[in-house]
Order: structure tokens, then C-alpha cells, then sequence
């Protein structure tokens, strides 16, 4: 597609606790005056919004890496990954800039940091469009959910990578809550999933370990989002109805008083194909566009 967003500049801003990297896909100020995309995920960094940013090319696109992630070095000792603290963080973005407020596209871990910035700093964002945040404590079975992600880590941690992501895929690809059926069946077997069944002793995985409990524990201030001038759109992946990020943005959506807005493919559906698990990123960056211009 031809736009603006053809060059790419990186770069890195320093604040006390991390050294932050992020990219800018088009020219500053924007070409047409329109608010920067700031795209977020987590545990992704900046690399998985290549495919949608490049089919975003009429805005001026930014991807950047989370604290401990990618290519952001994390200077605070921690470990753990926070919603509130990477609120902070993209807000020290968003004010290095310049530019806001700014459009936000932010998926996965990525729309709870998101939710929790609207919610710190209401005047950062223009239209937040988060994309399946994976919130436990929305879901009528959150103590369930709560025990299934427990589970995970317990697999994680006794046989490490290809156990800990068997169990991961068997509960992200479960329909409906998490009842004693789930919890009754066999533990996964990593080869099934083309995962490998060797050890290899690693145990600091942000998605497998407890690291990011604090993402996937976080609870929307309603009250804060009502409160603030940004346009909230929760979406939900058309493949992903029952499944637990399916459920938690139409619960999601709910808490805000809306219905979750339908977008193309799965929970990775802005994905091109050299991500593995490709879904519709001409589709989704459409429907991405008809949604910010709404």
C-alpha cells in the first residue's frame, strides 16, 4: 500500500529505571496532521506489528519494545512485568514526542497497559482500540481461569518450555469456562503441538512463568475510563468466540458498557505469515482503519 509510513527511524529514550527503544514508521509531525498509531502489545514487542503497520501506511506508525522485552533494557532489577509501570512507560513515550494525543491500537498484554493508561493519563490517547486484553479477574469463572493459569506455570516450571506452551495453547484454545471437564483432562503432550519435549533448564519465559500475573490479574478502573475523553473500542477476533481471550473481551466490553467490536481472524489476526500463526493482516488493518475513522 502506498502512505507515509515507508521510512523507519529508531530510537531509544532514557528514563531512571529502563532504557526504552521505539520506532517511528513515517514522518513527525504527521503528514496529515492526524494523530500518531501507537501500536503496544506484550509479552510482543515491537516486531510483531510489522505486517499491520506496514498495511497502516497512510499514518504515521509507533511500534516500540515493553521494559525487559526486545531490545528495551530494563535498569530496576525486576523482573516482573506491570501494567501500570508500562502505562508509565508509554507515556513517557507519547510525552518524548511531543505528538499527543495519539490513536492507540493495542492487543493482548498490550490492551490492559493500555486501559491502564487511559486510565493514568486520560489525555494521552484519542481513540484506544484494545484488541482481547487476556483479563482474568472480568470473567464470571475467574477463579477457575485463575487455577487453569496456575496450571500453566506448574507445567512450566516441572518440565519447562514445550510442557509450560502445551499447556498454554490447550487453555487459550479451550471453549467456554473452565470447568471440572477441563481440569479432568491428561496434561498436554508438547509433541502434539509440534512443541519440543526436551528441557532446556530456561524458566524466566514472560508468558509461561508467573512475570506477567500482574497483566493478565489486571481489573479496568471503570469508573477512571468513563471519566476520560478517549474513545474505547474493545475488539474480538472473529475465530476466537469461547475462547478464553474471546471471553475476556466480550467481558471486557461489558464492565464498559458496550459490546465487543467484531474484527477479522484470531487473536493474532493483525499477524503476517513470518509470525508463525498468520492470520488476515490486510483484513485486519481494514477493518482497523474503518474502526479509528469511525
Amino acid at each position: 500500500m502506498e502512505g507515509v509510513n515507508t521510512v523507519m527511524t529508531t530510537h531509544t529514550l532514557k528514563i531512571d529505571e529502563a532504557d526504552l527503544v521505539y520506532d517511528v514508521h513515517g514522518p513527525l509531525p504527521t503528514a496529515d496532521g492526524r494523530p500518531l498509531l501507537f501500536m503496544i502489545g506484550q509479552p510482543m514487542d515491537a516486531s510483531g506489528f510489522t505486517s499491520l503497520a506496514g498495511n497502516s501506511a497512510e499514518r504515521t506508525v509507533i511500534t516500540y519494545d515493553p521494559r525487559g522485552l526486545g531490545r528495551s533494557v530494563r535498569n530496576d532489577g525486576r523482573d516482573d512485568h506491570s501494567p501500570l509501570r508500562q502505562a508509565a512507560d508509554v507515556h513517557a513515550i507519547i510525552e518524548a514526542l511531543g505528538a499527543g494525543p495519539v490513536d492507540m491500537f493495542a492487543s493482548s498484554g498490550g490492551a490492559a497497559t493500555a486501559l491502564a493508561l487511559v486510565a493514568a493519563h486520560p489525555g494521552d490517547v484519542v481513540t484506544l482500540v484494545a484488541h482481547e486484553p487476556p483479563l482474568i479477574p472480568v470473567l464470571p469463572d475467574a477463579e477457575a481461569a485463575e487455577r487453569a493459569r496456575a496450571a500453566v506455570r506448574e507445567a512450566y516450571e516441572k518440565s519447562g518450555w514445550g510442557a509450560g506452551m502445551a499447556g498454554f495453547i490447550a487453555m487459550t484454545q479451550w471453549k467456554g469456562e473452565f470447568t471440572d471437564d477441563y481440569f479432568a483432562q491428561p496434561a498436554p503432550d508438547p509433541a502434539a503441538f509440534g512443541m519440543p519435549t526436551e528441557d532446556d533448564g530456561s524458566r524466566d519465559d514472560p508468558l509461561l512463568s508467573d512475570r506477567s500475573w500482574a497483566i493478565s490479574g489486571y481489573r479496568p478502573d471503570v469508573e477512571a475510563l468513563a471519566a476520560a475523553p478517549t474513545r474505547i473500542v474493545i475488539a474480538v477476533g472473529e475465530e476466537s468466540a469461547d475462547v478464553f481471550t474471546g471471553r475476556t473481551a466480550v467481558a471486557t466490553a461489558a464492565l464498559l458498557g458496550q459490546e465487543a467490536t467484531v474484527f477479522p481472524s484470531h487473536h493474532g489476526g493483525f499477524l503476517g505469515g513470518e509470525h508463525g500463526y498468520a492470520g488476515q493482516p490486510e483484513a485486519f488493518a481494514r477493518k482497523l482503519r474503518e474502526v479509528l475513522n469511525g
